[in-house]
């Protein structure tokens, strides 16, 4: 089952984001120290109206356990999203950040996309990405985007095999990453 996140959530599915974020997650909160990643990453999942907000968030469930999330939002409303993060950082940890746009205006953005690794092979991730396309049509968008490290082919196939198509490549963080799009129109 697939449902919308609730902030009791957080335990299941903060690692699975971070997961997900892989090394940037590290970069993200300046720090090695997973306790003190997970613990950001939980502060703003249970929080609303931010980009890694439980409202943001999709979970899917099997026998009452969480094995899956999917973030996402409105690419035209990622600076609104993304301030209380920095302002946090900035703040709280004395580090300024500067990030790149991962995303854009006109799309519906797919921020992180995880599957517990005691499930993945399941079709979970494939599930969670018709969810998702399904969630971005309800309200109204015409385009999904997404960025998929240039090295994780596996995910790229699949992202490919449901219909998204590469449109150039973005640098975020150091890295580059393929921008994927999924038009909602075809």
């Amino acid at each position: 089952m697939i449902r919308q996140a609730i902030p009791l959530d957080a335990e299941a599915v903060v690692p699975l984001m971070i997961q997900a974020m892989g090394e940037l997650a590290e970069k993200f909160v300046n720090t090695k120290n997973t306790v003190e990643i997970h613990r950001l990453f939980k502060l703003f999942f249970e929080l609303k109206n931010n980009q890694y907000s439980y409202q943001n968030t999709l979970v899917f469930l099997e026998d009452n356990e969480i094995l899956g999330s999917l973030s996402a939002y409105d690419g035209s409303k990622l600076t609104e999203l993304r301030k209380p993060f920095l302002a946090y950082l900035k703040e709280n940890l004395l580090y300024n950040l500067n990030l790149e746009e991962e995303t854009e205006a006109g799309e519906f953005y797919f921020d992180t996309i995880s599957v517990n690794p005691k499930a993945q092979g399941k079709g979970i991730g494939k599930a969670l990405i018709e969810a998702g396309i399904q969630w971005a049509r309800q309200l109204g968008h015409r385009q999904i985007g997404l960025l998929v490290e240039q090295e994780n082919t596996k995910a790229k196939l699949l992202y490919e095999k449901i219909g998204f198509k590469y449109s150039n490549d973005k640098i975020f963080l150091g890295s580059t990453y393929f921008h994927l799009i999924y038009d909602l129109a075809e």
